[in-house]
Parts: C-alpha cells; structure tokens; sequence
C-alpha cells in the first residue's frame, strides 16, 4: 500500500502574485518593457500605482479587469523571441528579488517529498514557466496569449487564468497525472482563488486578504503568515503529514490552459 501511495503523483498548487512574489509579477513585466522602450513611461506610470494599491489592498475585480486589457495592449507585435529574452531579464533584474523566501522554502519540502510543485497563476505563460524553471518547479499554470507570425497578436488563447478558470486548469492537470486530490494541496492569498483551495485536500491560505481570511475561518483551512514562526510550522506539516510521492517528471514542464507539453530534460 506505501508502495503504491509512493508512485501516486502529489502535487502542491502556488499561486504567485502576493503568494510566492511580493505584488504582481506582471508589473515587473511592464518595467522590463519600459526599460527595453517598448512601452511609454505613461503606461509604467499607470502600472506603478495599480500595482502600489494591489500590495496594499489585494485583487479588485474592477483593476484585474483594466490591467488584463491594458496588459493585452502593450505586448501586441512584440516577438515570441524577444519576449522570451525580455523575461529571463525581467526575471534576473526585478522577479526573483521580488521572491518570498518563506513561500520558496515551502515548495522546497514539497519537492523534497517527491511532490510535483506548479504554478497556477493570470501571469502569462512566457513569464510564469521562467519563474517555474528559474525556482527548479515542475512547471506553470498560466495565462497564454495568442501568437501570429511569431508576435504576439494583443488577444488572449483561452482563458484568462484567474479565479474559477485556475481551478479548471488545476482540475484538468490533477486527472492528467493521476494525482488524488485528496492528497494534494494549494497555497495562496486571495479570496479569488477558493475554487482552487477548495480543489485539494491540503488547502491553505498565504498572508490572505479579508475576504480568504474570513472563508479560511469558517471551514477550517489552516493559514499561514510570513513570519519565521509561522513558516517553520507550515514546513513541519509538510514534513509530518505530506505522503512521499512519484514526481513522475524530468525537468519543467509547462501546462497552458488545458493542454500540456511533455517534460523537458
């Protein structure tokens, strides 16, 4: 029976934005495309202080909506090959000084433990499957934009991985790899993001705004601050409670909506 528990793939779900990146990684995006003056210094500014009021506020629906349309907008006719350089140095210059140690050390146990560790996040695919590689994860979850002649078109392909829609893409991925949900788990901040906490039978809540924080509450799910003491203890649990498992993968691999490329390596 452990030996088949063994072979059964465990996988931890992270979101990124304010759970494993302090604020939102798109934003770090915006100023590399500014730096490469792709983008005007209007736009920075206009990201700049969404992305203020998003540290200290959380997610509002009416800003997510604005910033996806406003994000569609800027990389409309940059090429696959540019952004593809943009986002190892947008990841080396802004992204991984951005990373909660805490939060990375918390994958780090569930890869010890032979789990598959995946991003599920609204940060397109291009950024998110370098964070992924980057941290030496599994692979990413994320939002995928169209591509025509080798440039990006300014129009999404799918949906728009936020809310709901990650928990389908998390749902599509678990009967995939055979994984018992029961036996997974999922971190992240915000209330948007239920579905997929409610998803595994692991779920908790990573500095969470109000509205997560009161649902955490009422059904239970454990939370977990940023703080030495707090993260110390989550690890434990990881440890303590975890079952070892099959990563059944070689290297990153990267899941765009409900399709998947095999591992890499």
């Amino acid at each position: 029976m452990a030996d088949e528990q063994a072979d059964t793939p465990v996988l931890a779900f992270f979101d990124v934005d304010n759970t494993l990146v302090h604020g939102a990684s798109a934003f770090h995006l915006v100023r590399g495309l500014r730096a490469a003056r792709l983008i005007t210094l209007r736009d920075i500014v206009s990201a700049g202080w969404k992305h203020a009021r998003f540290k200290v506020r959380g997610e509002n629906d009416r800003h997510l909506a604005a910033a996806q349309t406003r994000g569609l907008e800027v990389i409309t006719g940059i090429t696959v090959a540019d952004m593809a350089a943009l986002s190892d140095d947008v990841w080396a210059r802004h992204t991984e000084p951005s990373v909660w140690p805490e939060t990375a050390a918390l994958a780090r146990e569930h890869l010890a433990k032979g789990h598959q560790v995946w991003l599920v996040t609204a940060t397109p695919t291009f950024l998110a499957e370098v964070i992924a590689r980057s941290l030496g994860l599994t692979g990413a979850l994320g939002s995928v934009f169209e591509v025509e002649d080798g440039a990006y078109t300014g129009r999404l392909d799918g949906a728009f991985l936020h809310g709901e829609h990650k928990a389908v893409a998390a749902r599509a991925l678990l009967a995939r790899t055979g994984a018992d949900p029961a036996h997974c788990w999922a971190y992240s901040d915000s209330r948007h993001d239920i579905p997929l906490l409610s998803l595994v039978g692991n779920p908790v809540v990573v500095n969470p705004d109000q509205g997560l924080a009161a649902h955490a509450r009422a059904a239970g799910w454990p939370t977990v601050r940023l703080q030495r003491a707090s993260i110390r203890e989550a690890r434990r649990r990881v440890r303590r409670e975890a079952p070892e498992a099959s990563s059944r993968h070689g290297g990153p691999t990267t899941v765009r909506g409900d399709q998947s490329t095999e591992p890499s390596g």
